[in-house]
């Protein structure tokens, strides 16, 4: 997982730490469903917000849905689970 900050340069002159907007990059091996999706977003958000001190409303998160295919561990290209 990755969290970036990101601000709107229109406003940099006026940005401090208390108006960052954080934004979160959640990359996975395979599919989620809504409601994990929800449920994690969920999760992170209270995390983030309990933790940074920021507004939930300012909180983003992507995730990235990979195939297994599209990433490799050691060298090795992950394979499906069985049954999916």
């Amino acid at each position: 997982m990755e969290m970036h900050f990101s601000s709107s340069k229109k406003n940099q002159e006026f940005n401090n730490k208390e108006n960052i907007m954080p934004y979160v990059n959640i990359r996975v091996a395979g599919t989620l469903s809504k409601e994990q999706k929800a449920k994690i977003c969920r999760g992170v958000t209270d995390v983030i917000a309990e933790t940074a001190g920021k507004p939930k409303d300012s909180i983003l998160i992507f995730i990235d849905e990979l195939p297994h295919e599209s990433i490799a561990k050691g060298g090795e290209l992950l394979q499906k689970p069985a049954g999916k």
